[in-house]
């Protein structure tokens, strides 16, 4: 008998459990389920601390690739100088930026106006 009544109160307890579940999320503005959130939270904490890091190595690679297809033109002697000449136009809207990043103040280029 007391294993019966155990069992009824352990059903009623799963029962305040899932309806307490169901309620906090259909209450949250965010309706995915509270299992999916938690991952969500935890992916958040594992990839947040390496998030600048991971910016800083994007924006050198792209400073590398920007010298790389520029280089021509700065006086440095390039090999594939032919491959990235079809690419200059298009990266440069962003030559301003780069430019003041690498510590030119001014545009190292008699032919382009960004400054």
């Amino acid at each position: 008998m007391d294993n019966k009544n155990h069992n009824k109160s352990l059903d009623e307890t799963l029962d305040s459990v899932n309806n307490f579940i169901s309620t906090a999320a259909e209450d949250s503005e965010y309706s995915a389920p509270w299992w999916q959130r938690f991952v969500e939270g935890l992916n958040e904490f594992y990839h947040a601390p390496y998030r600048q890091t991971m910016a800083r190595a994007a924006r050198d690679e792209e400073d590398f690739f920007m010298l790389l297809m520029f280089a021509e033109s700065l006086g440095i002697d390039n090999p594939a100088s032919f491959y990235t000449l079809e690419l200059q136009p298009l990266f440069l809207e962003n030559f301003h930026e780069w430019h003041t990043r690498m510590g030119m103040d001014r545009c190292p280029f008699d032919h382009v106006g960004c400054c």
